[in-house]
């Protein structure tokens, strides 16, 4: 179930990434069996495996524990599911379609099954397991990785409220700032809009402002 509240590019036309924000549960009822999704972000395959291993221990009298999961974002994921002893191609298979098309990566879900004593039979199965998976997701709030770039320069001290003016308009973190001879200014932004903001501050102090990188790119996890 993919969200549309958010534009799934930049201005810049570059992707965004979505994933969980946080792990989220919803329940479901099908003629007399519980079904139990759970999501959470998860950004390897070993931390897939061991949120699938902890709802396992979370629900242990359980009948079905069924996983599937997303690391990574397109083009480039790995993709798992698994019908945890349901018939072939009717539980982990239509959780991991709804996981493909909800527009997030770096996602696990595990839909818990307490068995009622009613077959349901194949379509009832994937109806029952895509459509536990379609709950949680249509509630599970959001975040997006962000890849970032750190940066430092020095400046004069009358240059340092219009600095401040121009990050707070163009939403750039300002990390630190040492007062010396000269300010020294610490800041983030989103690696996309790094020659956006220093061509900015070029015009802003006529050319005199050398931007320095003081870190690797680094991904983060902000809300959105």
């Amino acid at each position: 179930m993919k969200k549309s509240t958010v534009d799934d590019e930049y201005p810049n036309g570059s992707k965004r990434l979505f994933v969980p924000a946080v792990e989220t549960k919803a329940e479901t009822t099908v003629i007399n069996s519980k079904f139990i999704a759970t999501c959470a972000p998860v950004f390897s395959v070993e931390e897939a495996k061991d949120f699938i291993l902890k709802i396992r221990k979370t629900y242990p009298d359980a009948t079905h524990h069924v996983p599937a999961y997303v690391i990574g974002h397109q083009p480039s994921t790995v993709c798992y599911c698994n019908d945890d002893g349901e018939p072939a191609g009717s539980a982990g298979r239509p959780i991991l379609t709804v996981l493909t098309g909800s527009g997030m990566g770096d996602i696990a879900i595990v839909v818990t099954r307490y068995f009622g004593g009613t077959k349901l039979g194949i379509g009832g199965l994937v109806h029952a397991y895509g459509g536990a998976a379609k709950k949680v997701l249509s509630i599970v709030p959001r975040a997006e990785k962000v890849l970032m770039d750190s940066f430092q320069f020095d400046i004069d001290y009358h240059l340092f409220e219009l600095i401040k003016n121009l990050f707070n308009t163009e939403n750039v973190l300002l990390i630190d700032h040492i007062f010396a001879e000269k300010i020294t200014l610490s800041a983030k932004v989103e690696s996309f809009r790094f020659p956006e903001i220093e061509a900015k501050l070029n015009e802003l102090s006529n050319g005199k402002i050398i931007l320095e990188k003081i870190s690797e790119r680094k991904m983060e996890i902000r809300p959105i």
